[in-house]
């Protein structure tokens, strides 16, 4: 098959480009400057053609790190595709695997519009719905997701797929690409992604047909691979291989960042897998254990119970079901600057199960509850009336001032501790809750700012943590994931976030907004 190569089609969608404005960080106000991969992208998308003069590529595979500028320029490529390629009533749409995460291109889109003046003039934003409408064409740009109920009767001219990596199952981007844009002469399907955190699932097998055509071993003319990123065998700890991965470093990126988060991921495995996927672009291959033993263990300092009485206290309360480990966990903010976080954790198992819950799980919960470390209630469901006593008996000691929960149990047992005088916080478990005080965890266990007293059983717990990462590098616990027990980590770490939240400022203010995020 001949290819032709147009320069006007690549400048034609340059100089689009570059008649757009930034409208926020530091590039604010100044045009839209392509760097070389951009340019790249746009000469090998637009510049390569058919006899016929149509575009060659119809599907264009583009893997790239976090932070290179993915979401800025395909918001511009969208409003290019609506505007500018000539199609009439041209149909784009940009889809992820939920609204929140589709309309991050969209609303930079949006940005775009509006610090353009002719833009903003032909144009009609209607944000209720997600749409940008031109009328002189009878064109639309629509976001889309796979919470949207109804797709049928599309005719998209262009397809902008964000982070395929996420989607739960491939429906909604083979709805998109399969059969649709028949109608159209160079239909468009833009896919944009980093690098995932499982092997399987649709992103991994688009990831692995890129490497396939790359490679020789598949033959689609009409599809473009472009991947940035390291290999399993590639050293992730040489600054050279970072910016054979990251395009954009020197650019959009600047080396200080990458290596301040680099000696992060040299203590910290959650960390390390977060470098390798979003900085290096590194498919990982196993779970992530979040932390390494050595370093909880380093915080092992004695904590005597006594001393801590009439001392402020943050509760975290991880109810189990009625036959697993429910777990309680108080933390004592420092008193001094240079003190620590001290940790008082507290666990409870149904006392006639004990003994097979030691066979089963071959975990000694028998030697812990003659050592102290795990108490257990009567019968063979856990008494939740016992450890509402226990609680309010701990309250009469330790100053409490507020017990977080997971909202989604505990109904009953909550209502009883706001009848006995408890402040009681419902603690969200997705990520916008659980990644700030996750990380401040491992930040304080790093500076060995945690005192636990070596606790066994939320030790073994913390060694059972595996986490999981979002798109924009937040991180949760995995319950899934860590198939043994966590729930005296989880309380933990809801009860250090309330403790930190109210730490030193007032009420309607929180130390986050202080003094920020951990941020990668």
């Amino acid at each position: 098959m001949l290819l032709l190569y147009s320069e006007e089609k690549v400048n034609h969608v340059a100089q689009f480009i570059r008649q757009l404005k930034h409208t926020k960080g530091k590039w604010a106000g100044q045009p839209f400057e392509l760097i070389p991969w951009e340019i790249d992208l746009i000469k090998q998308t637009f510049g390569t053609l058919r006899e016929d003069g149509t575009r060659q590529y119809r599907t264009v595979y583009v893997e790239i790190p976090k932070k290179s500028g993915k979401s800025e320029v395909s918001a511009a490529l969208a409003l290019y595709m609506l505007l500018a390629d000539g199609e009439p009533n041209a149909e784009v749409y940009v889809a992820a695997c939920d609204r929140q995460q589709a309309s991050i291109i969209f609303n930079t889109s949006v940005n775009f519009v509006e610090g353009n003046q002719t833009l903003s003039r032909v144009t009609k934003t209607v944000m209720s719905t997600k749409r940008i409408v031109y009328p002189r064409t009878g064109s639309f740009y629509q976001v889309l997701s796979s919470d949207v109920k109804s797709k049928s009767g599309l005719n998209p001219s262009c397809v902008i797929l964000d982070e395929i990596w996420t989607y739960p199952n491939p429906d909604l981007a083979k709805m998109l690409t399969t059969g649709s844009g028949d109608a159209r002469e160079q239909p468009l399907f833009l896919y944009l992604t980093t690098a995932g955190n499982k092997l399987q699932g649709y992103g991994w097998e688009m990831h692995q047909k890129a490497k396939d055509v790359l490679a020789g071993r598949r033959i689609d003319p009409a599809f473009l691979p472009i991947i940035y990123g390291l290999e399993e065998d590639d050293d992730w700890e040489d600054e050279a291989n970072w910016y054979k991965a990251n395009p954009s470093l020197g650019y959009t990126i600047q080396i200080d960042r990458v290596r301040e988060h680099f000696l992060q991921a040299k203590q910290d495995p959650a960390e390390e897998a977060l470098f390798k996927q979003l900085r290096l672009n590194m498919w990982l291959k196993q779970d992530i254990k979040w932390m390494h033993m050595d370093t909880w263990e380093k915080c092992a300092h004695p904590v005597d119970p006594d001393s801590l009485k009439g001392g402020v206290c943050f509760g975290g309360l991880d109810l189990s079901s009625t036959t697993d480990i429910t777990a309680f966990v108080l933390v004592f903010p420092p008193v001094e600057d240079d003190d620590k976080y001290y940790v008082l954790p507290y666990f409870w198992l149904p006392e006639e199960t004990l003994d097979l819950r030691v066979r089963r799980d071959h975990v000694p919960y028998d030697i812990w509850k003659q050592q102290g470390h795990l108490l257990t209630t009567e019968g063979n469901v856990i008494h939740y009336g016992f450890i509402e006593k226990f609680i309010e008996e701990l309250g009469q000691d330790y100053n409490i001032q507020e017990i977080a929960f997971d909202r989604w149990g505990a109904v009953q047992m909550v209502q009883n501790l706001e009848g006995a005088g408890f402040t009681v916080v419902p603690f969200g478990q997705g990520f916008k809750d659980m990644s700030p005080p996750t990380k401040e965890l491992m930040k304080l266990a790093l500076e060995k700012r945690i005192a636990h007293g070596g606790h066994p059983v939320l030790s073994w717990m913390m060694d059972n943590i595996h986490i999981r990462t979002d798109p924009a590098g937040n991180i949760k616990p995995d319950k899934a994931k860590s198939t043994e027990k966590i729930d005296g980590a989880v309380a933990l770490i809801m009860a250090l976030d309330r403790c930190i939240r109210n730490e030193g400022v007032e009420k309607d203010k929180s130390v986050y907004d202080e003094r920020g995020l951990l941020t990668l």
